[in-house]
């Protein structure tokens, strides 16, 4: 049954009612032995299956390419982790009991709104990105507290897959930092709330240090890096803190001018400058967005991760699961197995269209409606 969806997965057909189309195809005597069964005995199925066997897949795809040294290091020469949550589904009629609710105020008065949030563990190497776990957010906890228990088991899992956390400011949290400081890891999380006495010493100190400046792509960065802060006294030792301003130069195109606009960031983190110069770390600090850019809006937009394929929260996190290994041998295979000027050829979208279209190619009902 896992091998349908993964095909379903692969082909990005984006639903079983679409997989049960091609329920006369030659394609699955040949690859699975069997007829494809129902949407709704799929939907079942997947509502009952076991997750840590999915996981276990996904764990072997991992070892697998480190193994065949598919896997390289990125920023300062270190695999890194990205953490971040994801809102997957909402509605207003449909409801499992581990949805979460809030209130919505709308014209026709307050709904209550039904949703699924998770907390997605990515492994960023360089040109290739592995979501190597999901974590449900349930009834009652925040998305820290799905994070940390996500984070055990990665760290279980995946004890040498990498040596640096990326995270966004809500994970500004000892007990987040202290997780990874346990395991080896360090954190780099951005910044940004005002109340806190970490933020406000360094806003003090970034007045009379000296700070360096530097010309990135089209942005000017100046920073400021300074270590040894003891004001988050929670964590247990000193952090440290940067700050960039940065400047984009970007050019009209109507007028042909060109427009300047300004940015600040401010990081928090437990890694020395020895291990990560500030020019590299300020490069790690923006790579958080790489799970937002290049998994989550993929694998929504493309592989359909978001649809709910049957309401039900175990199904929900497997299927998550099964697509996050459908993209991964995806890329996998374009970065790997094509020669470099086939893959400046072609558009992913194309490789894509061409797994779907293999899948049809056996389909008995097409042939009849073809022209003789």
């Amino acid at each position: 049954m896992f091998s349908l969806a993964l095909v379903m997965g692969l082909s990005q057909l984006g639903s079983l009612n679409a997989l049960e189309q091609t329920k006369g195809d030659s394609f699955w005597k040949k690859w699975v032995g069997e007829d494809l069964p129902s949407a709704d005995t799929i939907g079942r199925v997947f509502s009952g299956i076991s997750r840590g066997e999915i996981r276990q897949i996904l764990k072997e795809l991992y070892t697998k390419l480190k193994r065949n040294k598919a896997l390289r290091p990125t920023i300062g020469g270190r695999f890194v982790l990205i953490i971040d949550g994801h809102e997957s589904s909402r509605s207003y009629l449909r409801s499992c009991k581990k949805c979460l609710e809030r209130v919505i105020h709308t014209a026709r008065g307050d709904q209550t709104q039904y949703y699924h949030r998770s907390v997605m563990a990515m492994l960023w190497c360089d040109g290739l990105y592995l979501p190597l776990d999901i974590e449900p957010q349930y009834p009652g906890e925040d998305e820290v507290g799905c994070a940390m228990r996500l984070l055990k088991r990665v760290m279980v899992d995946y004890p040498r897959a990498f040596d640096l956390i990326l995270a966004d400011g809500l994970y500004v949290r000892a007990p987040f930092f202290q997780l990874a400081l346990k395991h080896g890891k360090d954190v780099i999380a951005v910044l940004k709330d005002e109340r806190r006495d970490l933020l406000k010493d360094a806003q003090g100190l970034f007045k009379s240090e000296k700070s360096i400046s530097y010309r990135y792509e089209q942005t000017e960065r100046k920073c400021w890096d300074i270590e040894d802060f003891s004001s988050w006294s929670q964590v247990g030792r000193s952090v440290r803190v940067v700050r960039s301003i940065e400047t984009k130069h970007l050019r009209r195109q109507k007028t042909g001018k060109i427009h300047y606009e300004t940015s600040e960031w401010v990081w928090v983190s437990t890694i020395s400058k020895e291990e990560l110069p500030t020019e590299e770390f300020v490069k790690a600090g923006h790579g958080r967005w790489k799970i937002e850019n290049n998994v989550f809006n993929e694998l929504v937009n493309y592989w359909h991760a978001d649809h709910v394929y049957r309401h039900d929260p175990t199904a929900i996190e497997a299927f998550w699961l099964l697509t996050s290994i459908a993209f991964i041998l995806f890329h996998a295979f374009i970065g790997l197995n094509l020669k470099p000027e086939i893959r400046h050829k072609y558009t992913k979208m194309h490789w894509a269209r061409m797994i779907t279209a293999e899948l049809y190619r056996g389909s008995t009902d097409t042939k009849t409606l073809l022209p003789p």
